[in-house]
């Protein structure tokens, strides 16, 4: 009895050693391996961006550059973008001085603003972000004006323009004076409004009442029965409660500018591109370069919702190549 007892309990014993080993090697076989529920490398964090992107110039592109640099800094809280509205011309002054990284334009840059920008050692780039349909407006309560022709735009804002009534456009129309608004001069709008229509850039009647700020031309239409201005389609498609759009024939029937007409081109002569304009050496910066980059890649979205005509894909994807 005491033998089998002893072998029993040596059995047992033996049974025991066996599988704390087995019980060993698992463990280290599982210590060798990675768990499948915990992946073996963790993904790299986020660059995080800081700093200020500086950008000013054309009221006309403000609208879209305001709306993709609220949408960024909510994304990268630590980036700064303020962006003001000094108008294409004074917006290229600052830019060939250095003074900002982004030129909001509403026209190509001149030969002389390119000159400029060379003197300083400024190198950039452009890049088309949409298209923009000029507007022409009067007072909501205008019943007579629907349309205007391109000769008649002429004879209203002409340098020699002798209209001081809207008889003096038409004879059927009454002969209450005119008061016109119209962009300040270092407007892109003022320039290529006065190219297409009085054929030389500049060329405009004297008497008219200027501000880079579309919003005071808005105003100042909304608030005078007999009055006239041009600015960017958006700023229409934000006041259209308060002021009337004008057709513009161009001799094949009048046509209203809307984001189909503006995009096709049938909307002429007044429709054209607008463009922002980027200091190359900014691009060294990670906030500029995800900015720029962020502007064209949302561009499709963001710039029909704050009333401008997006590009084709392509040319935001030839806009993108341009700044990798």
């Amino acid at each position: 009895m005491r033998f089998r007892k002893k072998a029993l309990i040596t059995v047992s014993v033996m049974l025991i050693l066996a599988m704390l080993t087995l019980t060993g090697c698992g463990s280290q076989q599982n210590a060798a391996q990675p768990s499948q529920e915990q992946p073996a490398e963790q993904p790299a964090e986020q660059v995080k961006l800081s700093g200020e992107i500086r950008i000013d110039g054309s009221s006309t592109v403000f609208p879209i550059t305001e709306a993709m640099a609220e949408e960024f800094t909510a994304l990268n809280p630590d980036v700064k973008i303020p962006v003001g509205v000094s108008g294409t011309g004074g917006g290229f002054k600052k830019f060939a001085a250095k003074e900002i990284d982004i030129s909001d334009a509403s026209r190509p840059i001149k030969d002389a603003e390119a000159e400029a920008a060379k003197q300083n050692g400024v190198e950039y780039v452009e890049l088309t972000v949409a298209y923009d349909g000029l507007s022409v407006v009067v007072n909501k309560e205008n019943t007579w004006v629907d349309s205007l022709t391109v000769e008649e735009l002429k004879k209203i804002w002409g340098p020699e323009s002798m209209v001081k009534t809207w008889k003096d456009v038409r004879a059927e129309w009454p002969a209450e004076p005119i008061k016109y608004y119209a962009p300040g001069t270092d407007s892109g709008t003022f320039d290529y409004f006065t190219e297409e229509i009085n054929g030389k850039s500049g060329a405009i009647r004297p008497d008219f009442t200027p501000s880079e700020d579309d919003n005071v031309l808005v105003q100042g239409v909304a608030g005078d029965k007999n009055s006239i201005a041009f600015f960017g389609y958006a700023y229409y498609e934000e006041n259209k409660d308060k002021l009337k759009i004008v057709k513009i024939d161009n001799g094949k029937g009048a046509v209203e500018p809307n984001f189909e007409t503006i995009k096709s081109g049938e909307y002429a002569p007044l429709s054209r591109p607008i463009f922002i304009y980027v200091n190359k050496a900014a691009f060294g910066r990670p906030e500029v370069k995800e900015f720029v980059t962020f502007y064209l890649t949302k561009a499709k979205e963001i710039v029909p919702q704050v009333g401008y005509v997006a590009l084709p894909d392509e040319e935001y994807t030839k806009g993108l190549s341009i700044i990798q």
